[in-house]
Order: C-alpha cells, then sequence, then structure tokens
C-alpha cells in the first residue's frame, strides 16, 4: 500500500502530507488502492466496467453508491502489501415509485500481514435513464441540531484529482455534458465515497480511532455547492446549501 498515494490524497484535500512507511491510515483511506483497470472495450457508456460478471447485469444503466458500512478490525498500514477480497452478497431488482431499481450488496475483505484489518459492505443502486418530464423526487431536509458543523467546498479539479486517486472512471464526477445531459443532473456529482471521507475523519478527529462506521447517501451534491458536514454525538450528516440532507453516517469508536 504505497505510501505516496495516500500523502498524495493528503495533499489533495489540503492537508500536510504526513504518511510514510509503517504509519496507519486514516479510515476508508484503502479507496485508493485495490485497483480493477479494465481495457476500454471492457467499459460502460458511463466508464465504470461493464456489469454482467461479479455485478449481474438487470438491465438498469444508471449507477449509484448508496450506503456503505465497515468493521475496522485493525489498523491498516502503508507500506505493507494487503489483499482484498470481494464476493456478491445479494442482489435483487424491484419495482419502486420511479421505476425499477436494482440492489446489489458487495463484500470487501482485507487482510494485512495475515490479519484481517477491515470488512466493508457496499450498497450499490442501479436505475433507468431520468425522464425529461419526470418530477424530481423531493430530497429530506437535514438536521439543524450538530454540536460542530464545517463548511466543505468541491471544485472540479478535487473531483477529477478524487477520481484519478481511486481509478474511479464515472463519468459523472468530470464530464459535466454527461452528467447533464445523459444522467440528469445539474452538474458534476461529488463522490459518495468522498462525503462519507470526510464524514470519517470528523469522526476520527472526535471520537478517536474508529471500531465501526455506516453511511447512507440521500441526495446527490454538485462541484458548484457549499455543503455543511455536521455531527452531533456519534451522528454526522452533510446538509446541502437549500437544507437538504445529502448524507447520514453513524460512526463507533474504540474508546
Amino acid at each position: 500500500m504505497d505510501p505516496s498515494r495516500a500523502s498524495t490524497f493528503q495533499t489533495t484535500l489540503g492537508h500536510a502530507p504526513t504518511i510514510g512507511v509503517g504509519d496507519a491510515l486514516p479510515p476508508f483511506f484503502h479507496q485508493l488502492y485495490f485497483w480493477t483497470p479494465e481495457p476500454p472495450t471492457h467499459l460502460g457508456r458511463d466508464g465504470h466496467p461493464k456489469v454482467g460478471g461479479l455485478i449481474p447485469d438487470m438491465g438498469l444503466p444508471r449507477r449509484m453508491w448508496a450506503a456503505g458500512r465497515m468493521a475496522f478490525h485493525a489498523p491498516l498500514r502503508a507500506g505493507i502489501a494487503a489483499t482484498r477480497s470481494t464476493v456478491c452478497e445479494s442482489h435483487q431488482r424491484k419495482e419502486g415509485r420511479s421505476g425499477p431499481l436494482g440492489f446489489v450488496t458487495l463484500r470487501h475483505d482485507v487482510v494485512q500481514d495475515g490479519v484481517a484489518c477491515l470488512t466493508e459492505w457496499q450498497d450499490l443502486v442501479y436505475r433507468e435513464d431520468p425522464q425529461p418530464d419526470a418530477p424530481k423526487p423531493t430530497p429530506p431536509r437535514a438536521r439543524m441540531d450538530e454540536d460542530y458543523s464545517q463548511q466543505m467546498a468541491f471544485s472540479s479539479t478535487l473531483l477529477f484529482r478524487y477520481s484519478a486517486l481511486t481509478f474511479n472512471g464515472h463519468r459523472i464526477h468530470y464530464d459535466l455534458d454527461y452528467a447533464r445531459d445523459i444522467e440528469g443532473y445539474e452538474g458534476l456529482v461529488v463522490h459518495g465515497p468522498l462525503l462519507a471521507q470526510m464524514l470519517m475523519l470528523m469522526a476520527e478527529k472526535h471520537l478517536g480511532p474508529l471500531k465501526a462506521f455506516q453511511f447512507r447517501a440521500t441526495a446527490p451534491l454538485m462541484h458548484f455547492e457549499t455543503a455543511s458536514f455536521c455531527m452531533k454525538g456519534n451522528d454526522l450528516w452533510v446538509r446541502g446549501p437549500d437544507g437538504r440532507q445529502s448524507m447520514t453516517a453513524h460512526a463507533e469508536g474504540r474508546r
């Protein structure tokens, strides 16, 4: 787990690059590793690898990382080889109010030096393309009772650099025409995992080393918006500039 990749991510976030060989990686920094590059012929229209292998093809073109949860068993350390194994725990297609939906849960297990360090569950949702005349869903309202909050903005440059560091080819994060004209967003979409990453760093700052963390995306955040990252007790959330709730999370520290 190359320490230069982790320290580059620190720099990308505007933090001092402090990570060296043997240092414990911050929570969720494993997203920078375990790439699975595919040739162009194996990619879908959205830049992600085509479905039909590990993830079954349910005939739904739009992909979203809807939620995730992690159990941190032991620190992952920079400069030491690690392995990740992935299985598809479940997949099903359902009819929702807005049309058919496909739900997929992946489980990732990360081992380093023979020690199980991390178990992660990744919940993906697949859906149809939006209809031009379809009403947009009303997002939930975010809480206003935080004990601590921090304002954060996400430029298109930051989204591009995060996509590069995580080898995420999803075009909604860097191709404005595609995001707007094909998938119906108002701008570039801030990565759900990037929002979760910032919440995890906030949780670690206030709670110390994390034992578990879970998050759920509830409404997209655009690259031109400044959001409030909020915390009260063990609960965290992202509030958009119009008061909508973009993400909720819950953290459990080891203390």
